[in-house]
């Protein structure tokens, strides 16, 4: 039993494998003709240049927070955050180089074969994002694991292990904010002034923001989404093994990590999410062999073909978690064998029902997106309402699913064995995400569509192959959202993990002189930390839009001003052409500033809190667990339902191109840019940092 680190770390480094395979066929595939070389070098140039800039930035920020953890916690808990730090870095950073790759590989591709040869090029390529994500964080946790608990048997070991969880929270919350910044300032300059003012297409050569925007799709949408599903995948691996250690301790604080790992009921419970991880790479690894796509661009068959791979692999983790529940559960020590694989699965299959969710309110194949497009034909007050309604909508849905989702896993845990309950909610986080390689590699896929049609555009292909890159590009925005309803679902349930973790650490630091935290909310500590905690989500999605609006404003003046200035741009004369590097600038700025402040609240506000009281403190954690999650689910669907009914509309409905439903729907996708892309993913990250930063300094505190 003992071995199932390493053999999670074996599944980490097969999975790391499979995304250098996948490296090497994409990185065969004819980048296409010499425009489409050059487009996807200036692409490339400009993500690794943000890119560069951007973790410099963080890099002071890391430093900083690693002396705190050295001072306050653990020497050794700063190189385990330091460590978590810089895989997520290196996860986001391969990832977008690949995506950047892949992107003219792609519109080659559409144009010689179709959707047939597009569709499996840009999953490919989404796969080594996904497979150096789930890859690196479990070859990390599992190394740490290994080293510090199982080999040196550090008393501290799991104050360590969780660190690490905190470094990759670090780099995604700056990551998401920074990249969403970038992108959708671009984004948002791009298709005013180009789709609105100029009555240009999307991509068009002559807009000086449609580089940036391209640039942008993989500053975001892939380093950042990276970022932010390697802290998901960590946090759930973390949460329960930093659960079942803590609240050992709590009991028996004379007890050492040598004594912890012969009790036997209790080393079942730390390796068992090491086991569901290893389960899940390999079921990812099976299942991305799975995806392949015929000649046809309707969106049912492209949607069926791609996520082919995500059915594959959630069959085999189901099959695979109960054959390990019956292997380690099956002995005296335990009520039920069932009842934890049933906690996970549970968590498996809620995740993906909130991925549907965000599928049929996102989808233009269903009612909510036909209805915001229909809304369109009076105008964007009309269709920015019906974009919102539909957000607040779906956040019942979710609600309703995580509930229940949080029921079935907490009677899991109990029908595995008393006081299990929480421990079953936190291990249902890691169902939600045991598929992480492959749920990536179908998000990421999105970005390099959206990327392929913008070269096929800017290269002047024929209008054919820009139909096959739209059909890939459309489902691309479904997908998109359904992954960020695995992250916000997960986020939700880490997040109340961590915080009974946090609790029962606040009473192993705290010893006699400590009675408990004190969660009543009749208690005016506790009120006030509610209402603020509810707060903050509210004010840090206020501070990104804010940010958006800003870098976009400038980009809009840029815009236009090259519009003004350089003779025979709009008009499109011959060996005219736009000064896009000024363009990249402005958004690179911008976003490197805006960033500071929203991803400093994370980590300061609980700090700051926490030293005052810790009554408070739990009540805030609480307050902002729940709109967090609320938000994240509206912002996300909201944004992703105003972008298709507006593809919707340019496939010829409701007048089409140009028309004036067109314009109104592309204000309303200017509006739901910062939601889907900044503000809305951030969201679930924001959450957890903050809990894992209590968590982490609970004893501090204390």
């Amino acid at each position: 039993m003992e071995a199932i680190p390493y053999l999670a770390l074996v599944s980490a480094l097969a999975g790391l494998g499979l995304a250098f395979y996948y490296f090497g066929l994409v990185k065969k595939e004819s980048s296409g003709n010499e425009r489409m070389t050059e487009l996807m070098l200036e692409i490339q140039a400009g993500a690794k240049a943000f890119l560069k800039q951007e973790y410099t930035y963080v890099a002071i920020f890391v430093v900083v927070l690693a002396i705190l953890v050295g001072v306050l916690v653990n020497p050794l808990g700063s190189i385990t955050y330091v460590l978590g730090a810089a895989l997520s870095a290196l996860a986001g950073y391969v990832g977008m180089t690949v995506a950047t790759m892949a992107n003219a590989r792609t519109t080659e591709a559409a144009r010689v074969g179709g959707p047939a040869k597009a569709l499996p090029l840009a999953f490919r390529g989404g796969a080594v994002m996904g497979f150096s994500v789930a890859g690196l964080a479990l070859a990390g946790l599992a190394i740490v694991y290994i080293v510090f608990v199982q080999l040196l048997e550090v008393d501290e070991a799991f104050e360590i292990l969780t660190a690490f969880g905190l470094g990759a929270s670090s780099i995604a919350l700056f990551s998401r904010v920074g990249g969403g910044i970038y992108t959708k300032a671009a984004d948002v300059g791009a298709d005013l002034v180009g789709k609105v003012e100029a009555g240009i297409p999307e991509d068009d050569p002559r807009n000086p923001a449609t580089i940036a925007d391209n640039v942008g799709d993989n500053v975001g949408d892939v380093a950042g989404m990276g970022a932010d599903l390697f802290e998901s995948y960590g946090g759930s691996i973390v949460a329960p093994i930093a659960l079942i250690a803590f609240t050992v301790f709590a009991v028996s604080p004379d007890m050492s990590t040598a004594e912890l790992l012969t009790n036997d009921p209790t080393l079942k419970l730390l390796l068992f999410p090491f086991g569901v991880a290893l389960i899940g790479m390999v079921a990812s690894i099976l299942g991305s062999f799975a995806v392949k796509a015929g000649d046809s661009t309707d969106i049912h068959a492209l949607s069926k073909a791609l996520h082919m791979g995500t059915n594959v692999a959630m069959g085999i983790t189901i099959l695979g978690v109960l054959a390990l529940g019956m292997t380690m559960f099956s002995g005296d020590e335990f009520d039920n064998a069932w009842g934890l694989p049933l906690s996970v699965i549970g968590g498996l299959l809620v995740g993906y029902a909130i991925g549907k969710v965000a599928e049929i309110w996102t989808s233009d194949q269903y009612g909510p997106v036909k209805k915001i497009a229909a809304a369109s034909e009076t105008g964007p007050a009309t269709t920015i309402l019906g974009g919102i309604s539909a957000g607040m909508i779906s956040v019942g849905a979710s609600v309703v699913l995580i509930g229940g989702g949080v029921l079935v896993a907490y009677w899991g845990g109990e029908w595995a064995g008393d006081g299990l309950g929480i421990y079953g909610i936190a291990i249902a986080a890691i169902g939600m995400l045991a598929t992480t390689g492959v749920v990536v590699s179908v998000d990421a896929y999105g970005p390099i569509a959206d990327n392929a049609g913008g070269i096929a555009e800017m290269a002047e292909l024929d209008p054919s192959v820009r139909e096959v890159t739209d059909a890939l590009d459309s489902l691309g925005n479904t997908t998109a959202a359904i992954a960020k309803g695995f992250a916000v679902g997960s986020a939700a349930l880490t997040a109340l993990a961590l915080f009974k973790t946090f609790e029962v650490a606040l009473v192993q630091a705290g010893g006699d002189d400590f009675t408990g935290l004190n969660l009543n909310v009749g208690d005016v500590d506790v009120f006030i930390g509610l209402f603020l905690g509810a707060m903050l989500p509210f004010v840090f999605a206020a501070l990104t839009i804010d940010a958006v609006g800003r870098a976009a404003n400038q980009m809009i003046e840029e815009v236009r001003r090259q519009f003004r200035e350089i003779p025979g741009l709009r008009e499109g004369k011959p060996g005219v052409r736009p000064d896009s590097a000024r363009c990249v600038a402005i958004s690179t700025k911008a976003s490197l500033k805006e960033m500071i402040v929203p991803g400093a609240l994370a980590v300061v506000v609980p700090l700051v809190i926490g030293f005052i009281d810790v009554d408070t403190l739990g009540g805030f954690l609480a307050g902002a667990l729940v709109t967090g999650f609320c938000l994240a689910i509206f912002m996300a669907n909201s944004g992703g339902a105003w972008d298709n009914a507006k593809k919707y509309i340019e496939q010829g409905n409701h007048g089409g191109k140009g028309s004036d439903p067109h314009k109104a729907a592309v204000v309303g996708d200017t509006v739901g840019d910062p939601f889907k892309d900044t503000s809305g993913p951030a969201m679930n990250i924001l959450i957890k940092v903050m809990t894992i930063v209590s968590l982490v300094f609970a004893g501090a505190f204390v």
